[in-house]
């Protein structure tokens, strides 16, 4: 009766997991009917009509994939063999860029689905659609340089990882020096910026050590039952990934040399999003874009955690004068409005990425400040804090072994939703004209220039505008996972 309890647990995971993924499906397909209209003309787009007729056909298939994961779990409580075939049709969808079903297929081909599968499956799926965005270069008339090295590398490290995919089962029989061989190789796959690499290869060793003693559900066990959360984190490392690759993959000049013959293309094959004012490709300037937003949005996020964390966990612990005078200073800059703060030390130290970085970071201080100290008071009574100070231990031991660590979850939390927010300043400090360089292929540069074509070039403003909703949704689904995997009372 236990056994059957699991596997019925399981299907409805994976029921959830089908019909989650169809919904997201069908509002792509949607969304590519719409942009198969030239509104302005009420013409149709052939090319953007037959490649929405070809996702709509897999949706289709979706729909009876998820018809059939529910009879099957009515009926005989387990995924029948034709549902199995079905699933391998459906991962050919992968291959016309439907993350969604690619990813609900890989969960259906899978018994026992573990968390090391889950993001390996991720990890993956990462791969291909980096290597497929990164074939747009082949319609280019000239590629870069390093563009066939870079794809043979990238499908090199495809291969190896639908080898570990495949295989890892058969793994835990090979000694530990040749596993830890493997999975030291594996793990520098993950410098294309494939963190779902790393989430793997730990998954991969706390399942295999689990055999021998049981381990506590972890963060990452617990985020992988969150498709939204899953979502937005694979969104935000396939951006990662194609920042890194895009250096030997894109051609930089192509996003910043001006090339009067192509002034305002429409989208097509070599330029997918179109050409702007100057002839520059929009595509690869919002891919080398995404580099920026994500380097400026981690480091204006890191500066203020780590700094406000530091005054905040003195304040919480100490107390008293100290207490005072640190968010007293504090709250004075709390008072100057994040934005306006950042515009006035911009218009005084000049536009640029450093100048930008410092002033994001030196508004959202005070705000992690107040969130470390909020957590330290009530990490403070804990009787484990207690004890350390009965047996004789430093202040500073205390602090950096027992309260921060146990403070930080809050913390994290709160980070990975300001990220988001602070992706969205760069872009609009940038749109002003008061962010980074205005030469630099940055998402609110390339906004501010599509902004000027609406009526007659709409896809220069819609392309880069979408990048931009697209990762702060993400950031934003995924500090919801987080919070919702760190909260006790929903464990």
């Amino acid at each position: 009766m236990a056994g059957e309890s699991v596997v019925s647990s399981n299907n409805r995971f994976l029921y959830k997991q089908v019909r989650f993924f169809l919904a997201l499906s069908t509002g792509f397909t949607i969304l590519l009917l719409l942009f198969s209209i030239e509104w302005t003309t009420l013409s149709i787009r052939p090319g953007v009509l037959i490649y929405t007729g070809i996702q709509a056909v897999f949706t289709l298939l979706q729909t009876l994939l998820v018809w059939q994961v529910k009879r099957d779990i009515q009926l005989i409580d387990r995924i029948s063999a034709k549902v199995k075939i079905l699933a391998v049709v459906l991962l050919f969808s992968l291959f016309v860029g439907n993350v969604f079903l690619a990813v609900s297929s890989l969960y259906v081909l899978k018994e026992k689905r573990s968390t090391a599968y889950a993001y390996a499956s991720y990890m993956i799926i990462t791969d291909v659609i980096v290597i497929l965005v990164s074939s747009v270069n082949l319609f280019k008339p000239y590629v870069s340089n390093t563009f066939l090295p870079s794809m043979y590398a990238l499908i090199l490290i495809l291969v190896l990882h639908i080898a570990f995919l495949c295989l890892q089962g058969r793994l835990e029989h090979l000694n530990r020096g040749p596993r830890a061989v493997l999975l030291a190789i594996l793990s520098l796959t993950a410098l294309t910026g494939n963190l779902f690499v790393l989430f793997t290869v730990w998954a991969y060793i706390k399942q295999t050590r689990s055999v021998t003693w049981i381990v506590r559900e972890s963060l990452l066990d617990k985020l992988t039952y969150n498709n939204a959360s899953m979502l937005g984190l694979f969104f935000i490392l396939f951006l990662l990934s194609i920042s890194i690759t895009s250096i030997g993959v894109f051609d930089y000049g192509d996003a910043i040399n001006n090339n009067y013959s192509l002034i305002l293309q429409d989208p097509s094959l070599a330029h997918p999003f179109g050409t702007d004012n100057y002839g520059r490709d929009v595509f690869s300037r919002v891919i080398f874009g995404a580099r920026i937003s994500l380097v400026v949005g981690f480091l204006a996020t890191m500066i203020p955690f780590i700094v406000g964390g530091v005054f905040g966990a003195l304040s919480g612990y100490f107390g008293g004068r100290s207490d005072n005078v640190i968010m007293r200073a504090l709250d004075v800059l709390y008072a100057i409005p994040g934005l306006l703060l950042a515009i006035t030390i911009i218009a005084a130290f000049g536009a640029n990425t450093v100048n930008l970085i410092i002033a994001l970071s030196v508004g959202a201080i005070p705000g992690y400040a107040r969130t470390m100290r909020a957590n330290v008071l009530q990490v403070s009574t804990y009787e484990f804090v207690e004890s350390a100070r009965a047996l004789g231990a430093y202040d500073r031991q205390i602090i950096f072994k027992h309260v921060i660590p146990n403070a930080l979850a809050p913390m994290i939390v709160k980070s990975t939703l300001t990220v988001g927010t602070a992706v969205i300043s760069t872009s609009s400090l940038s749109y002003l004209g008061l962010g980074v360089e205005p030469h630099i292929p940055e998402w609110g540069n390339v906004l501010r220039l599509g902004s000027a074509y609406l009526e007659s070039q709409p896809h220069l403003a819609i392309f880069p505008g979408l990048a931009i909703i697209l990762l702060v949704l993400s950031f934003n689904f995924l500090g919801d996972g987080l919070r919702d995997a760190t909260d006790p009372k929903l464990s």
